[in-house]
């Protein structure tokens, strides 16, 4: 079994929400990235010896969080070494929106795993794009790169929606999947 980490940073609840549905499926850890954007020295070992990570970010004003781009910022100690080379990694974001620019954030995420010289995870699912389909619908917002995410501004955190939860777990499956192929 591949030792996943999923480490994310959550503004207002939902994102956590989301990330522990990752955790779930890749049956991996979970790390939260503080309000003030850092992580403690345990967190970065369990990065370290991890063989998939996740990145997980709200998207505000059509990026990640300032907290999670002060993690994505630190993490360059592990890329001037080449802790995280040959690493599997996938990403996901939250926003009120349905697009929210939300994909910028996948871009940003992937572009850091390849930095570290990671091997990125697409979401691996078809969208859901017909006129039947519901926010109940694995894919329901059409992301390819990583997990989208949408959780309405005036939502609680037990409100995001049954697709996403759905999808977040399968991504995580397929993340830790990929990662244990490839690790044997």
């Amino acid at each position: 079994m591949a030792q996943t980490v999923v480490i994310y940073h959550s503004g207002y609840g939902h994102t956590k929400v989301v990330a522990e549905h990752v955790a779930e499926g890749a049956q991996g850890k979970l790390i939260a990235i503080s309000a003030e954007g850092d992580i403690g020295a345990d967190d970065w070992a369990a990065l370290d010896s991890a063989d998939a990570i996740v990145f997980g970010a709200p998207t505000y004003m059509g990026s990640p969080s300032w907290q999670f781009k002060k993690f994505a910022d630190a993490t360059s100690k592990a890329w001037f070494e080449r802790k995280w080379a040959d690493k599997v990694f996938g990403g996901f974001t939250n926003s009120a929106s349905p697009s929210g620019d939300k994909q910028v954030s996948l871009i940003a995420m992937q572009t850091r795993a390849s930095q570290h010289g990671g091997i990125w995870v697409s979401l691996g699912l078809a969208p859901s794009n017909a006129k039947a389909s519901t926010s109940a619908d694995l894919n329901n917002l059409g992301g390819s790169v990583g997990l989208l995410v949408r959780s309405p501004s005036d939502a609680s955190v037990d409100e995001v929606h049954s697709g996403d939860l759905a999808s977040a777990r399968h991504y995580g499956a397929r993340v830790a999947t990929i990662a244990a192929r490839l690790k044997g």
